[in-house]
């Protein structure tokens, strides 16, 4: 490169040799990753030709996972024929357990499959179910995407179906290659159709730290809320012990939290979940309640199947039941007597991906014998999750009203919790929240300070006025505290003077009542025309 006499044509087709060479190629990555869009665009318009085969080079592929998404799907879109090859060479080697050789092919084969489009992703799918759908590329482009439709559609043997993928999964399970979002994909796929020897075999299999590793896709967490719901109690223990030293970064993600969630509501073993879980929660507790995911798993605990907090899909998620597995479970509680693993099975996998009507009522599954209110006792209250909770939400009060996620747990910690678990046990902690949200709303507004007054905040005046409506004690307390001369005039904040009006405790209703009224027939206060 740094060569004077030579053609610029000459100099051009160095980049594929540059791409694949053990040194230059980590500088091209670097040049890559700091240069500008139009140079980043120049340098693959370039390798456009090589990719599939820098793709094969234990180097050369670092660069192709750093290709754009129009790239790689231009690339996709006029190699699909030579990726599904690849995609073959790699599956070659996981049967032959050349595991050094396809951890390359596989890195590649994973990023092709994130950024394909459903057709395509369809496509490499289908390699993995049957040889038939190898040899014979104009059976495989069918409509239907889940497996069991696929096989009514093509008339394919299921038996022959589950031997092929069995022959595929069984040494990537073996050798814990389960970090791909496409192999989680086809584990469920199968799971969907296996017999039940074969699915109880998977979920003993992926029982441990290796499901870990899987949770972070929506089919990962899938398969983890399978093997916690249809696991003996022997196979749930060991994944809640392989997630020990991980709760945090399960916690803080959007598949995984829910999988904790699930485990929470499900597991009776409340000693182990308190030393596992609960623990390393509590270290964490006002990151997690300041994070949109983190805080799922402790309202879980606090108001459990709350449609506010979870998506009607992530309530369905906690449903799916695979026929399979279900005769699986109950094979396994006949002989092995483990009552723990019984449960209702509602539904099938396929029934599963179907479009989930809002209106429906959805529920995480609560297993076990141990009666639903006790286990919250004991992993929220007893555990002194709940105490911690508290003096968290005490000491960063102003932060976790003001904070779009931390406001709602915030609320239902002040509530004292959905059936009022946090009381009569709590309920000193429970009024020193009160009056620490309430000496927040009652400071008079500086124009010095940087912060928004709680009364003014768009979150923190809602949580407030939400709390006056559905808290007696906080709105009793906010009441008798609270110089409503400084603050009545502050535009969000008359919203929550007029919620006095309707407060829940009637005492302190007819008390707002006598003093607002003057000012509401003066014009100080306005009440909104919906409510005149």
């Amino acid at each position: 490169m740094r060569r004077r006499n030579i053609a610029k044509e000459d100099r051009s087709r160095e980049n594929p040799e540059i791409a694949g060479s053990h040194v230059s190629s980590r500088v091209l990555q670097t040049c890559v990753k700091y240069c500008t869009q139009a140079e980043r665009d120049a340098v693959f318009e370039e390798l456009q030709p090589q990719l599939l085969t820098l793709a094969c080079n234990t180097y050369a592929v670092h660069l192709v996972k750093k290709s754009s998404k129009k790239h790689l799907a231009a690339f996709m879109s006029s190699s699909m024929a030579m990726l599904l090859l690849f995609f073959v060479i790699w599956l070659d080697l996981l049967a032959s357990l050349d595991f050094d050789s396809c951890h390359t092919f596989g890195a590649i084969v994973e990023h092709a499959y994130q950024l394909g489009n459903a057709t395509q992703k369809q496509e490499l799918l289908m390699e993995l179910y049957a040889t038939e759908l190898q040899l014979f590329k104009d059976l495989a482009s069918v409509k239907e995407s889940r497996l069991i439709d696929v096989i009514s559609k093509l008339g394919l043997q299921k038996g022959s179906v589950l031997r092929h993928m069995s022959s595929v999964i069984q040494p990537i399970l073996e050798k814990g290659i389960v970090d791909h979002s496409i192999i989680h994909r086809a584990l469920m796929e199968y799971l969907s159709i296996a017999d039940k020897s074969s699915a109880a075999e998977v979920i003993q299999q992926l029982s441990g730290a290796l499901l870990v590793r899987m949770i972070h896709t929506r089919d990962g967490s899938r398969i983890g809320l399978l093997c916690i719901k249809h696991g003996s109690a022997k196979e749930r223990k060991k994944i809640i012990k392989g997630m020990k030293g991980h709760i945090d970064k399960i916690a803080h993600d959007q598949c995984g939290s829910m999988v904790l969630a699930y485990i929470l509501s499900t597991v009776d073993d409340t000693k182990l979940l308190t030393k596992v879980i609960i623990r390393e929660l509590q270290a964490i507790l006002k990151e997690l309640l300041l994070d949109k995911n983190g805080r799922r798993v402790l309202l879980q605990l606090l108001h459990p199947n709350c449609s506010r907090y979870f998506s009607p899909e992530d309530l369905s998620e906690s449903k799916v039941n695979p026929d399979s597995v279900k005769e699986a479970k109950s094979s396994k509680t006949k002989e092995s007597g483990d009552e723990e693993t019984k449960g209702d099975l509602e539904v099938t996998t396929a029934e599963a991906n179907e479009n989930t009507s809002p209106s429906e009522s959805h529920h995480i599954a609560e297993g076990g014998k141990k009666d639903p209110n006790l286990r919250r006792q004991e992993l929220l209250v007893d555990s002194g999750l709940a105490e911690n909770l508290i003096d968290t939400c005490i000491e960063s009060a102003g932060e976790l009203l003001r904070s779009n996620f931390g406001k709602e747990v915030m609320y239902e910690v002040a509530t004292g919790g959905a059936g009022g678990i946090l009381r009569p046990a709590l309920d000193e902690k429970l009024d020193a929240l009160h009056g620490a949200i309430a000496s927040l709303a009652a400071q008079p507004k500086s124009e010095e300070s940087e912060e928004e007054h709680v009364l003014e905040n768009f979150h923190s005046s809602r949580t407030i006025r939400k709390l006056v409506l559905d808290c007696p004690t906080f709105a009793s307390t906010l009441w008798k505290i609270a110089s409503w001369r400084e603050v009545r005039n502050v535009g969000p904040g008359s919203q929550v003077v007029l919620a006095f009006l309707e407060a829940s405790d009637s005492e302190v209703c007819e008390l707002a009542k006598g003093e607002l009224q003057p000012l509401i027939d003066s014009g100080i206060l306005k009440i909104p025309e919906t409510k005149q």
